[in-house]
């Protein structure tokens, strides 16, 4: 995985697993890799991979069960889709402006969609 510098690395671990979720690669109630196996799979620090799972946890997407690690929650789905949009929306304030900058409106961009 290659990390950003725009985004801290446990946020952008977090939108790996969200997109895992989101793609049906994770299914409710199945088992994470561990903090130390995705850690290894993605060379980071197992405390930053960590602090992604912590935050998962927060948000309802993922959940810890004492002896077996961590579970794709059943309401994952939707709560990652929020998550992510969530995320996305915060970057349409930026986008817009440099639309604006630049001299381009919606038209232009429907032709390159």
């Amino acid at each position: 995985m290659e990390f950003r510098a725009d985004k801290a690395i446990y946020e952008q671990i977090a939108e790996y697993m969200c997109e895992k979720i989101l793609k049906d690669e994770w299914l409710p109630e199945t088992r994470v890799p561990s903090v130390r196996e995705l850690g290894v799979t993605l060379t980071v620090n197992p405390n930053t991979v960590m602090r992604a799972y912590e935050h998962l946890e927060r948000n309802g997407i993922i959940y810890g069960k004492r002896g077996i690690g961590f579970l794709v929650s059943g309401q994952s789905k939707e709560k990652a889709s929020g998550l992510m949009r969530e995320d996305f929306l915060k970057t349409v304030p930026a986008f817009i402006s440099r639309m604006k900058l630049l001299g381009l409106d919606f038209k232009d961009l429907e032709r390159h969609i």
